[in-house]
């Protein structure tokens, strides 16, 4: 016997769409269990118009209510939307979480490079410093990513391993990093990068497309700086910039790649010739051409 109404029906389907999305995309352990549960709840309830609280509690509408048919325009509608949640729920929550992922990467990342780098030019307290930052950030990295895993790695049976097999390279440079030999701190830091850039190649992620992400993170700052037509800043911000677009030319150095290299270097050359009124005008041109490239290839 039917005891819910239709627009109450929809709004449960509505939410166990949500609640199972959000279980298979976004949570891990007890909540990844309580959405699945809540969820399972939703649509059992939603596709049978019945609750069995209701009927313990003696509310509701009544059985005649609940059979009534709204207007055929309204269940199209109804359809369309719980499709379009089910459809583009899902396409959303695999790009974006593949897209987080990212992020977080390259924010630990970022240490590593650091790290790296200034092993190989000999500079021990600066890259003292970074390795200090490196490790928490990749044991932040390594818990999150050990319990929950994106879609786009889930498949992925060698990831936890890989992550221990960093988190052990990382540890066995500690002493050459802070005292030791950094030539050879050097030698084995670029052990790490094999690791990730295989782990990207088997789960379908190009290196490209971390190149971009960490481009578009500097890339803000100095649109930041343009549209404020802050000249002096935007031109200390360029050599930053400028090294992550490298990175992203060793990758794809195409028509629309170049095109970002030509709108990058001509925001510099108006801020060192200190031509602030047109920085803004300028950013967007850099701005637009980013996007175009991210959003087939990011």
């Amino acid at each position: 016997m039917k005891n819910i109404l239709p627009i109450d029906r929809f709004l449960r389907l509505l939410l166990a769409v949500v609640l199972l999305e959000a279980g298979f995309f976004w949570l891990s352990g007890v909540p990844q269990i309580l959405a699945y549960l809540a969820g399972a709840v939703m649509l059992v309830t939603g596709a049978s118009s019945f609750c069995p609280v209701y009927k313990v509690i003696g509310v509701g509408p009544s059985a005649a209510s609940c059979s009534r048919m709204p207007a055929l325009w309204v269940r199209v509608v109804a359809v369309v939307a719980l499709l379009g949640a089910v459809v583009g729920g899902s396409y959303a929550s695999a790009v974006f979480s593949r897209k987080i992922f990212l992020e977080d990467f390259n924010a630990m990342n970022h240490f590593y490079k650091q790290t790296l780098f200034l092993t190989g030019k000999g500079e021990r307290e600066k890259a003292i410093a970074n390795y200090d930052q490196w490790v928490p950030a990749f044991e932040k990295f390594q818990n999150k990513y050990s319990e929950y895993r994106p879609y786009a790695l889930r498949s992925d049976t060698r990831f936890v391993a890989d992550l221990a097999q960093v988190q052990g390279m990382m540890m066995g440079v500690k002493d050459a990093v802070k005292s030791g030999d950094l030539k050879q701190a050097h030698l084995d830091l670029e052990k790490v990068r094999p690791v990730f850039q295989e782990q990207f190649k088997r789960n379908g992620f190009s290196m490209l497309s971390v190149a971009l992400v960490d481009f578009h993170d500097a890339m803000e700052l100095m649109l930041d700086s343009g549209n404020a037509k802050d000249a002096a800043k935007t031109v200390g911000l360029y050599e930053q910039v400028n090294a992550k677009l490298q990175a992203i030319e060793a990758e794809a150095n195409d028509a629309e790649i170049q095109a970002i290299r030509t709108q990058l270097d001509a925001l510099y050359a108006l801020a060192k010739e200190g031509k602030a009124d047109a920085l803004p005008a300028q950013a967007d041109k850099l701005k637009t051409s980013f996007v175009k490239v991210y959003l087939k290839r990011g």
